[in-house]
């Protein structure tokens, strides 16, 4: 089995696809993966500490670039079709999965020419540009939550996102409530500025008020001097880091999540049972974290505040009510945001990966 995935751009597209791969090799013995990503820090970051090939496809988005920056895209693509086909002619790929960024669509290209069986997955509640034009040539498109009309309704089969194998692990450890409660901060691979600031002036609030609580928080490259010397200067036990690799570990010392709306980042609360007050970023393509988050709070499993009108007094006076009652009001969230998890995501994908090769080879014998 020969498996190629492509992808990258935010962890958010990463993790789901480095999780299926590893379920791939797990289910078929001998599973060889190609990864072809971007060229972005953060995929040179996360792939780093994988085992499987990487190959980085020059090529650029369209969506919310220049004009001249679009030309030049456009321009990049037929180079960048002719180097996906060199690739994966050269790893001898038997699937194409997809998890979503500009660098799918050449790649997809390539494998639709070259006769290969290709699988998307989307991640959020609206899809972005390169899964709307990949689901026109996807053969199968397995989706996260639900995205309404979006896909030709045929291909679509609703999976749940894929989690990692270490977060699935300690999904069934139950949490135990004792001050002090542990709050997690998460502003996405990148972080999240207006997080972080709205964040540090709840925390003043609730210092004032003699709160006590730790704090882990990820707050991306730009704001982390900034933030670590604000917990510094409060005197908040807190670890501050631009980017943590080992969620698993965060996730089972949190009682409690502030975060954006990724949809990975929700999958896995969803699966760990992690209640959390959403604040998703606004700018987002399609404005897709707040379907995201709203999705996830019709559940009963989080809270939705939007950052244009959240203030860190009211940050402040929300975290004290949770915190103040944890036995009650976050057992419960906690609770219903199990109830939303799909922790079977990867082996479900991993079913429809192994159909459509099965497929293939059928048609393959058949023509014979």
């Amino acid at each position: 089995m020969r498996l190629v995935v492509t992808g990258g751009g935010t962890g958010g597209h990463l993790f789901p696809g480095l999780a299926l791969a590893k379920a791939m090799q797990q289910a078929v013995e001998k599973t060889e993966v190609l990864f072809i990503g971007t060229s972005r820090a953060i995929d040179q970051q996360v792939l780093a500490g994988t085992n499987m090939e990487t190959v980085v496809l020059n090529c650029s988005g369209l969506k919310g670039s220049t004009v001249i920056e679009k030309a030049r895209s456009l321009v990049q693509q037929p180079a960048a079709v002719l180097s996906a086909i060199k690739i994966l002619r050269r790893f001898k790929a038997d699937l194409v999965f997809a998890v979503g960024g500009y660098v799918t669509g050449p790649v997809m290209v390539a494998a639709k020419l070259l006769a290969i069986p290709v699988c998307i997955h989307e991640q959020n509640s609206v899809p972005g540009l390169a899964n709307r034009l990949a689901g026109r040539i996807a053969d199968t498109i397995c989706t996260s939550i639900p995205c309404g009309d979006r896909f030709p309704a045929a291909k679509v089969v609703q999976t749940g996102n894929p989690v990692r194998r270490e977060i699935l692990d300690i999904a069934k450890v139950s949490k135990v409530y004792q001050e002090p409660l542990t709050l997690l901060v998460l502003g996405g691979s990148q972080g999240a500025h207006r997080i972080n600031v709205l964040f540090l002036e709840a925390v003043r609030k609730m210092v004032e008020k003699g709160h006590r609580f730790h704090v882990i928080h990820q707050t991306g490259q730009q704001d982390y001097q900034m933030v670590a010397g604000a917990y510094d200067d409060l005197d908040v036990e807190a670890e501050v880091q631009p980017f943590f690799r080992d969620m698993a570990k965060l996730y089972r010392r949190a009682h409690f999540v502030v975060s954006r709306a990724g949809a990975t980042t929700l999958a896995e609360l969803a699966v760990v049972g992690l209640p959390a007050v959403l604040i998703p970023y606004p700018y987002a393509a399609d404005n897709h974290q707040q379907t995201n988050a709203e999705y996830y709070a019709n559940g009963g499993g989080c809270l939705v505040r939007h950052q244009d009108t959240l203030s860190g007094d009211e940050l402040a006076t929300l975290l004290r009510s949770l915190l103040l009652k944890p036995e009650d009001e976050l057992c419960a969230m906690a609770a219903n945001m199990r109830e939303m998890g799909v922790p079977e995501a990867t082996d479900r994908i991993v079913e429809q990966c192994l159909r459509l090769i099965e497929n293939k080879k059928q048609g393959k014998q058949n023509e014979y």
